[in-house]
């Protein structure tokens, strides 16, 4: 199997192709073909469903536990403020640019690097099992939970995003809610107790002040914002209904269920969430995976961006190069040399953790 220098070296130039490849959510099918032809090239079967692609290393065994090494390689649409090319890898600086670089190509391509690595590696203390997902930023239905039935259980799953390769050891979920409180349409003129807009202030109030009981260590509380509002579509008419959006970001204290329960239970209001699967996540700080990655001078914290992470049941680790605060930004970029430590950190991490 080839090296780390030139493993390195390989990801880079993927990681160019995959810039200049345009790879929207749901729109990933060229970019899944530079992934194929990674695994290609190194010999590694593959396996595709949709715009997923997984591999599982060469001595997968059925006995032993199972590491899910994860990232995407779906894009956001560019930002306005754009300067450069989002669609051309530039290297200037030390810097590559370019869309999904830093969100999330680095860490997906320093992934299969290091799966690369690690896939003839005989007597290992789990299979590792790569998946390269589609949908991630649209939290879509074709992206990695849609896979997840086809794998094996899971142990444990480290997913690329960028952390600066520091240990994000807990990620907030995300519980977005639509209200529609209900009143009584009428002219505006006439006396109107039941009017919606009015009854929607004690809703927004609510949301404004309730805390919820249990702070999280490592994530501290549930936050809750009103996102949006609207109702009403002339000056004269007293409407019968006001919308609210609701963004709510759960800690590892509190499943989706549980914060929804408390909504219904405190409020008047028709209430629909959109969804209800992406929860919060956490592995414990003993965890091998995080105590590997503390022995190489790595520091935990808990991140408030959301990942494929939440699709997880199992515990998980959000590790990764670049940096979180570049993701979705103009000109958005990683550092080479991030790319080049990751995936040196990778390989140690999981060299320590894989011999357990």
């Amino acid at each position: 199997m080839k090296n780390i220098e030139t493993l390195t070296q390989e990801a880079i130039a993927l990681l160019k192709s995959l810039i200049e490849t345009p790879s929207f959510s749901s729109e990933e099918d060229q970019t899944a073909l530079l992934i194929e032809n990674w695994f290609r090239q190194n010999s590694i079967p593959f396996e595709r469903e949709n715009n997923n692609i997984w591999a599982y290393n060469q001595h997968f065994d059925k006995s032993k536990p199972t590491l899910l090494l994860n990232s995407h390689h779906d894009t956001v649409k560019p930002n306005q403020g754009y300067t450069n090319d989002p669609f051309k890898a530039i290297e200037r600086d030390g810097k590559l640019y370019g869309l999904g670089s830093n969100d999330a190509g680095g860490c997906l391509v320093s992934l299969m690097a290091t799966f690369t690595y690690f896939y003839d590696k005989k007597s290992l203390s789990h299979n590792i099992v790569m998946v390269a997902s589609a949908e991630e930023e649209s939290s879509g239905k074709k992206g990695l939970n849609s896979v997840l039935k086809h794998l094996p259980e899971l142990d444990c799953a480290i997913v690329g995003e960028p952390t600066l390769m520091q240990l994000a050891v807990a990620e907030k979920g995300l519980l977005v809610l639509d209200l529609v409180v209900k009143g009584t349409a009428s002219h505006a003129a006439h006396n109107n107790p039941d009017n919606p807009i009015y009854n929607a202030m004690p809703v927004i109030q609510w949301f404004n002040s309730y805390q919820f009981e249990k702070i999280s260590e490592v994530l501290g509380p549930v936050k809750m914002t009103v996102t949006q509002i609207n109702a009403g579509k002339q000056h004269n008419v007293v409407p019968a209904e006001c919308h609210l959006v609701v963004d709510i970001r759960v800690n590892d204290c509190y499943s989706n269920v549980e914060i929804l329960e408390t909504v219904n239970k405190n409020l008047t209001a028709q209430i629909t969430p959109r969804s209800m699967h992406l929860n919060a996540s956490s592995i414990p700080i003993s965890h091998g995976l995080v105590q590997a990655g503390i022995a190489l001078g790595r520091t935990t914290y808990g991140s408030p961006t959301l990942s494929d992470q939440s699709v997880l049941s199992c515990q998980s680790l959000k590790l990764g190069p670049g940096e979180s605060l570049r993701s979705h930004s103009a000109d958005e970029f990683i550092y080479i040399d991030e790319i080049e430590e990751g995936i040196q950190l990778y390989i140690k991490i999981l060299g320590d953790f894989l011999k357990q």
